[in-house]
């Protein structure tokens, strides 16, 4: 059963609850006024940066640093928001130096929730989204408006500052792993070369260079022997000449210096054999030098071919590293600095007083609708008629009967009894 089904029960509700309800309004407007007093202004402050792309095409020449601008911007706000970093930018600036109670964890929590950093993602090329970030807008609200300007401006240099340094350090990295790199692999390949050219005089294997010197040579004693041997039988053959058509003394001469030629000659032929075996010597390997040459040469093959890939890499490293020390690279401009604000960016106090005692009277209303809900009693004929259906016979008004107080309710309902009365006499 509900109390209100009229504007004259609500106006009857208004009448029996006016003390609470003015009592509420009063209350409310009071409090109001006070947090409209005491209320901060704040001021806001934004810092607009753009991230250009790189000057010179990747095609061209390709930046070592990697990922989306997304993903960079975000770890650069990491880093800006460590607790290292914000202890510093509030003592910097001697923020919140009138607060201070404050511990430095509360005092960093609120320029955390203080200082926002948001991107707007570039125009998507075709379907795929790359990541990449066109402007970064770092907004600053503080109590005043030049707290909030240097606020802005020093996240904004300190973001430049970061996104320069990583992007150096990361390609500085870079070429320095790769340098690394090529050096550990061109030592690898000098103490295998060492190696090979140990194996070489150990197992007595001719070089590369010179097995084809040492056939061309064995060719060569070859075809000295061969020289030799006809030599030897022209010496022969004018040797039996003298004997059948010379006399003996002559004869005998003939063949004593044919036998000097010969013996001459097979001194000869003894060196150029020697000489032929050790070549041929030297030319002969085993399968087991044969399989270990090849494994060398499988080795040296691996390395060469790694040594010019990591080569290449190097290369591109160091003009990566290059573009990013020459500011070429993908880099962060101030499209527009942070200005002071000229005026607070929180609502008027005269508003705020104003929204209060509204509240106050809907809560004052609300108030006396809850006593009315707490005590829901037959107040006049018409609510009897209403809920029961029953006309009733006589109306009997309500009598006090506690003596009347000497309140200041009470001296004004007598003064407004005796107003008339005065009015007649005169």
């Amino acid at each position: 059963m509900g109390p209100i089904y009229s504007l004259a029960d609500f106006l009857d509700m208004l009448r029996r609850r006016a003390a609470v309800i003015l009592y509420v309004i009063a209350a409310g407007s009071i409090l109001s006024l006070w947090v409209a007093l005491n209320q901060q202004h704040m001021y806001h402050s934004a810092e607009v940066i753009q991230v250009t792309r790189p000057t010179i095409a990747d095609d061209l020449a390709k930046s070592t640093v990697e990922g989306s601008s997304a993903r960079r911007m975000q770890l650069i706000e990491q880093r800006l928001m460590a607790r290292a970093t914000l202890l510093d930018i509030i003592d910097k600036f001697a923020l919140y130096a009138d607060l201070p109670s404050l511990t430095p964890t509360e005092k960093v929590v609120m320029l955390r929730q203080a200082v926002s950093i948001t991107g707007v993602a570039a125009v998507r090329e075709g379907f795929a989204d790359d990541g990449t970030i066109s402007v970064l807008t770092i907004t600053a609200l503080m109590p005043t408006a030049q707290q909030a300007q240097q606020v802005a401006s020093e996240f904004g240099r300190r973001t430049i500052e970061l996104s320069v340094s990583s992007r150096i350090a990361q390609a500085r990295e870079t070429l320095s792993f790769f340098a690394e790199k090529e050096a550990a692999l061109a030592s690898q390949v000098s103490a295998l070369e060492d190696e090979i050219s140990a194996f070489h005089a150990a197992n007595d294997v001719a070089q590369p260079g010179t097995v084809e010197f040492r056939r061309s040579e064995v060719a060569t004693i070859n075809e000295s022997l061969l020289d030799i041997e006809r030599e030897k039988i022209l010496i022969r053959r004018t040797a039996d000449q003298a004997s059948a058509s010379e006399r003996p003394a002559t004869a005998r001469r003939v063949l004593a210096d044919a036998q000097d030629k010969l013996n001459t000659l097979d001194a000869q032929r003894d060196l150029l054999s020697q000489r032929k075996d050790e070549l041929e010597a030297a030319l002969e390997t085993t399968p087991e030098v044969q399989r270990q040459l090849g494994v060398y040469s499988r080795q040296m093959e691996a390395l060469q071919g790694e040594l010019e890939v990591v080569s290449t890499r190097r290369n591109e490293a160091e003009v990566g590293f290059r573009l990013e020390t020459s500011r070429q690279g993908e880099r962060l401009t101030v499209l527009e600095p942070a200005g002071l604000a000229d005026y607070p960016s929180t609502s008027a106090r005269k508003n705020k007083a104003l929204m209060g005692g509204i509240a106050s009277v809907l809560a004052g209303l609300a108030f006396a609708f809850v006593l009315e809900l707490r005590a829901p009693v037959l107040r006049s004929a018409a609510q009897m008629e209403r809920e029961t259906g029953l006309a009733p016979v006589a109306s009997i008004p309500v009598l006090e009967t506690k003596p009347r107080g000497r309140g200041l309710w009470g001296i004004m309902r007598a003064w407004r009894r005796l107003l008339p009365q005065k009015l007649a006499r005169r």
